[in-house]
């Protein structure tokens, strides 16, 4: 069986720094904070650049490719009858330090490995789009 049911999840509170990363799912596109002068994706979302201290900073779309840096697999059954979930870490392909503490799904826990490739898919919940991640081939 396959670890991909839905969890019981603690939602973000979608105050005006963040709504945009929380609601950009609904389009299937995941995006972050980005310097409009240097370039640099800034994560978690801050008003000023830390690499330039530009404020000139807004939301842009990125591949939603990424990476497992690291994971581990939660066997604590918090809710009776619940299945072993994957926690990773992921960094994104446009910036790998650029990372996201996220559950990847559609992969059976004994098969996730670091340096995985993966891809991001959405689950909708409430008024947020949650950034999972699914297994993804390397790209050719």
């Amino acid at each position: 069986m396959v670890a991909n049911g839905p969890l019981l999840r603690l939602l973000p509170r979608l105050t005006d720094d963040v709504a945009f990363f929380w609601t950009s799912g609904e389009d299937g596109v995941l995006r972050f904070l980005r310097c409009n002068d240097c370039g640099f994706y800034i994560h978690p979302p801050g008003p000023v650049c830390p690499r330039c201290l530009s404020r000139n900073v807004e939301p842009q779309a990125v591949s939603g490719r990424g990476h497992v840096e690291t994971f581990t697999v939660n066997y604590q059954q918090w809710i009776p009858g619940s299945d072993p979930y994957v926690i990773a870490w992921v960094s994104i392909d446009e910036q790998p330090d650029v990372r996201l503490t996220t559950n990847l799904v559609g992969v059976e826990p004994d098969d996730v490995w670091i340096g995985m490739p993966v891809r991001v898919l959405f689950e909708h919940a409430q008024d947020v789009w949650l950034p999972l991640f699914t297994p993804a081939e390397e790209a050719s």
